[in-house]
């Protein structure tokens, strides 16, 4: 796989998570990719829940693992 297909299948990923974030009052958006290594920033109500990292490993970890196995870990970066 491509570093721009991987970039693609993460926000093909991040769209199907995103309307779940939004009806919450959040979203999520990429930073970037490194070493199999995604980094993305929680935006909104995201920010401050309680239960942010396990909807970051639980859900958008799982998800993008999904589109991109080739990826390892998913990294919030406040």
């Amino acid at each position: 796989m491509t570093a721009q297909e991987t970039v693609d299948n993460v926000e093909k990923a991040l769209e199907e998570i995103r309307p779940f974030l939004m009806s919450d009052g959040g979203n999520i958006k990429l930073l970037s990719i490194e070493d199999e290594i995604v980094k993305v920033q929680l935006e909104g109500a995201c920010i401050g829940c309680s239960v942010n990292q396990m909807t970051l490993k639980n859900g958008v970890e799982a998800t993008i693992k999904k589109y991109a196995p080739q990826i390892v870990e998913v990294i919030n970066v406040a």
